[in-house]
């Protein structure tokens, strides 16, 4: 089945499979969410991802990172922009999620990155989503 709104697709599976306190959590691969990806194990939100080479499709698993107490290291994460409603941001208007403690990515013309990324580089770009 197509999904309307694959970055939101990622995020809900991700909430999901935290919230289930599962190890791991499989979805279709593309650049855009292998780009996503790349960013929370960055960031320090999943202990890490690889590519499988599935017979149809690509798939992306995702390891997901808990801390003590089996508390997971992602608390929250909110889809910004949507294909409804797209939602831009300029170098000073990029928002700091929860005082610097999440991050924001953005897509850019110079690719997806995180919000300070994209400040330090002088350029705004579409606000995807936000991540705590």
């Amino acid at each position: 089945m197509a999904v309307s709104d694959p970055i939101a697709d990622i995020l809900t599976r991700i909430r999901n499979a935290v919230m289930a306190r599962h190890d791991s959590v499989l979805m279709p691969a593309s650049r855009m969410k292998l780009s996503i990806t790349r960013i929370l194990k960055e960031e320090g939100f999943i202990n890490n991802y690889e590519v499988v080479k599935g017979k149809p499709h690509r798939v992306i698993k995702i390891y997901l990172k808990y801390g003590d107490k089996n508390q997971p290291a992602l608390s929250g994460l909110e889809r910004i922009s949507k294909p409804g409603l797209r939602v831009y941001a300029q170098r000073k208007e990029i928002p700091r999620i929860y005082g610097g403690l999440g991050i924001t990515i953005l897509s850019t013309p110079k690719g997806v990155m995180t919000g300070q990324q994209a400040w330090r580089q002088g350029i705004g770009g579409e606000l995807l989503c936000s991540v705590w």
